[in-house]
């Protein structure tokens, strides 16, 4: 039953949801431009395509090496897709689905709206487009892509083996192990930071490996999901920012790589790393909370919940088996599948790479496919670990094949949330949200360089915000980056950097994100819930990176700018402890 609180905030977004319809209808009907044109896709505006012949005899270019392009007919320009193709527009279906999972807390309604309002920009309100469009190049294009499907099937090996640690009682044991071994409240969030910075390899690895290992430490100590999920959410995509053996490092070598003739992909991703101020004040700050015993905004009623009554606020399955508590699982049950999904997963991402076919290794990370070898490494470990479980009858084959439905059941809420955010990220891209912001940057680019940086942070942070994908956003504005700053100066290295920074910061802080799903789902906490409890935590890191890119935009000397970062983030944490600790003894009296 709805309250009357309730009530007024489902008017509220109703009522916001229209007036955007209604205000964004008017402009494709006064202002709309049926002969509005863009580059071409295929040839980026040139006219004519590269042809990989080599020259000599060939029927397509017939030896001149190039070829016209036939999707523009060689005029290098194509009729824009929609009306609001390339405008401000563009950013709106994704603002609209991030507002309403604020206000509402129900998200797979809030993505799905989003995605229906992306759609009517798209097909400029006609409504049989539209839903063409949301069904054929929305939610069938976003499954069918070959990179989301190995990762919608990692997820589900993944819930696979959550299941099997579960009802082996390999999870129980390392609860009873951690009870004894990690005495403290401090301890156990420690250790989920520590475990998290180890895990470098993946994000989506990351989340998932350390919410299934450390719930139940987590879970002893009352340390609230929320809190957990934050901790997942704020080391899994920092730490693969700055690991350069990550699937993160590979993607953003492999931008750059195309991009700059000056470095190799992986060298500045290296060089970018100490300039990488958002992920390495994130560490800082959790670090600092952790010791201090700092909670404030949302976060500090989930906290506070979870201490005096004992919820921590997980969602838990209803079927719960009697075997999950099983005796007679030991630490190992959990361990070892956890170390052969490490150990593979690695070889997968390296195998897929060309290691073993004569490729270097760094050269292998930075050319592997994540959504394949991911799910390649994945599913070893999970028939050694079938195999290893039955062997040592902890669980039956009849059970082990049990777990294989009930961990593809325990990740379909992420695989929901997922499509429907991917299905937003599609069709954000084809209204031409990133050339609607590369045009923002050039524009920017005429003003005072030395605060680039800094405004280059600030856009990728609302770009990765507003799309839900950090990869998108250094993919959209390191080209920009590139063509903004002399390669052979210090800014050029702190643009990229900033750039980075601002991908990570906004893809922790956005509903949509990929990896904001994958932590709530790893620490089994509402969605939502993480979302709404993160951001005041986010924010306050991101302002003293902003801070810290100004003073490198001046100073451009990392050995002082560094210091003096971490010195800002450690004051911050330090005044806001002793901030919310004065005004609560205040409010007690």
């Amino acid at each position: 039953m709805l309250t009357s609180k309730k009530y007024l905030k489902y008017l509220i977004a109703f009522v916001c949801v229209v007036a955007v319809l209604i205000t964004a209808g008017a402009t494709v009907a006064l202002w709309g431009d049926s002969t509005h044109t863009v580059d071409c896709p295929d040839c980026g505006g040139l006219g004519y395509l590269l042809c990989d012949c080599g020259g000599g005899d060939c029927d397509i270019c017939q030896g001149e090496l190039v070829y016209d392009c036939d999707t523009c007919g060689s005029t290098g320009s194509v009729t824009a897709p929609s009306d609001l193709y390339a405008t401000f527009w563009s950013l709106i279906p994704p603002v609209v689905a991030i507002f309403l999972a604020l206000i509402t807390k129900e998200v797979f309604s809030s993505l799905f709206i989003g995605v229906l309002v992306g759609g009517l920009f798209y097909a400029n309100f006609h409504p049989v487009h539209a839903w063409d469009s949301i069904v054929t190049d929305g939610f069938i294009a976003s499954v069918a892509d070959s990179w989301n499907s190995g990762i919608f099937v990692f997820l589900v090996i993944l819930g696979i083996l959550v299941a099997l640690i579960n009802i082996s009682g390999g999870a129980a044991a390392f609860g009873r192990w951690a009870v004894k071994n990690i005495k403290t409240r401090m301890g156990a969030m420690l250790a989920t930071f520590i475990l998290g910075v180890l895990i470098f390899v993946d994000d989506y690895f990351n989340c998932l490996t350390v919410g299934s290992v450390m719930t139940p430490i987590t879970d002893s100590h009352k340390v609230s999901r929320a809190k957990l999920s934050y901790l997942i959410d704020a080391t899994a995509a920092p730490v693969c920012m700055i690991a350069p053996i990550s699937s993160w490092a590979a993607a953003v070598s492999s931008v750059a790589a195309e991009t700059d003739g000056v470095y190799s992909g992986i060298e500045l991703f290296c060089l970018a790393i100490p300039y990488n101020f958002y992920s390495i004040l994130t560490f800082v700050f959790i670090i600092g909370i952790i010791i201090l015993n700092l909670d404030y905004g949302p976060m500090k009623l989930y906290e506070l919940n979870a201490m005096v009554n004992g919820d921590v606020g997980g969602l838990e399955d209803s079927d719960t088996s009697s075997d999950e508590k099983d005796k007679k699982g030991i630490v190992l049950d959990l361990l070892l599948p956890v170390a052969l999904l490490i150990v593979f997963c690695v070889l997968g991402m390296l195998y897929v790479g060309g290691l073993f076919s004569g490729v270097s290794f760094i050269d292998a990370f930075a050319g592997t496919d994540a959504s394949v070898g991911l799910p390649y490494g994945a599913l070893l470990a999970l028939i050694i670990t079938i195999i290893y479980l039955i062997a040592r009858k902890a669980i039956t084959f009849k059970q082990a094949m049990e777990c294989i439905p009930k961990g593809f059941v325990a990740m379909v809420p992420a695989i929901l949330i997922l499509t429907f955010a991917l299905t937003l990220k599609g069709i954000t891209s084809g209204l031409g949200a990133d050339i609607f912001v590369s045009g923002v940057m050039e524009n920017a680019a005429e003003g005072l360089r030395s605060l680039l940086p800094a405004i280059i942070f600030v856009v990728a942070c609302f770009l990765a915000f507003s799309t839900g994908t950090s990869w998108g956003t250094f993919g959209i504005l390191i080209p920009i980056v590139t063509g903004i700053f002399d390669p052979s100066s210090t800014l050029y290295i702190i643009g990229i950097s900033a750039c980075l920074a601002g991908a990570v910061c906004g893809d922790h802080c956005s509903p949509i994100s990929d990896t904001t799903i994958m932590a709530s789902a790893g620490a089994k906490c509402d969605h939502v819930t993480h979302v709404a409890t993160q951001l005041p935590y986010a924010f306050t890191v991101a302002a003293v990176s902003f801070v810290s890119y100004i003073l490198a935009g001046f100073i451009r000397n990392i050995f002082i700018v560094l210091p003096v970062s971490i010195v800002l983030m450690i004051i911050t944490v330090v005044v806001l402890s002793k901030f919310f600790k004065s005004r609560d003894v205040k409010q007690s009296h």
